[in-house]
Parts: C-alpha cells; structure tokens; sequence
C-alpha cells in the first residue's frame, strides 16, 4: 500500500450534490482580484509544502493538537 492510499476513503457518489458547490467568481472579479498562480501551480505548491512540513500534519493526526487546543482553551 502506497502513503497516500492511506488518505483517501472512497464514497458513494452523491448525485448532483456537488452542483451546490459551485462557485460563482464574478464578485471577487469585479473588484479586480486575479490570483497570483494558477490552479495547477498552487496546488503543486502546497503538496510540496505539505511534503517539506510533515510534523505539522503528522502532530495534527496524532492527536497533539486536540491536546494542545484543549491546555490552552480548556475544551
């Protein structure tokens, strides 16, 4: 089994739900905001950090930071 099999649960496919996640741009647009990467580049990005910063998903899949948001907020 390969590291990132582990990470993806196949489901159901839940017809015509993900029409309802549609997102409609043209506001953000208007107001002249172009991103400064496309799609393809930024999400190359952030895998490769997600690869260079391992402890910080790793601490968050053990369970540290549950314990740390619980020392500092008393949940």
């Amino acid at each position: 089994m390969q590291p990132h099999e582990k990470l993806i649960t196949i489901v159901t496919d839940r017809h015509g739900h993900d029409w309802r996640y549609a997102i409609d741009n043209s506001k953000i647009k208007a107001l002249g905001f172009t991103p400064e990467v496309d799609f393809k580049q930024g999400l190359a990005e952030l895998a490769k950090w997600y690869q260079d910063n391992e402890k910080w998903w790793r601490d968050i899949k053990s369970g540290e930071y549950q314990k740390y948001y619980q020392e500092q907020y008393n949940q």
